[in-house]
């Protein structure tokens, strides 16, 4: 199954590792070490050109996502109920 990160841009939920709400990662005392290593090595993928609501964490990729972490994590455990 997939999960619609905003824009065009659809990623599998098996692939999806962490769902962090940004503005946790925006405090200053509260910096998230992964982010802000993947934010200088170029490894964020901005999604849209929108104000970042989450972020979304794969083993090789972080995308900054205009979808709130809640959002985003209402479509994974939707996608992953058995259809009747």
């Amino acid at each position: 199954m997939f999960i619609h990160l905003g824009g065009s841009r659809m990623i599998r939920i098996r692939e999806v590792i962490a769902i962090l709400d940004a503005g946790f990662s925006k405090r200053q005392s509260l910096k998230v070490p992964l982010i802000e290593a993947a934010r200088r090595e170029g490894g964020i993928e901005q999604i849209s050109p929108e104000e970042t609501k989450s972020y979304v964490i794969t083993s090789d990729r972080v995308y900054a996502s205009p979808i709130s972490s809640i959002t985003l994590k209402k479509r994974a455990q939707m996608s992953q109920k058995p259809l009747k």
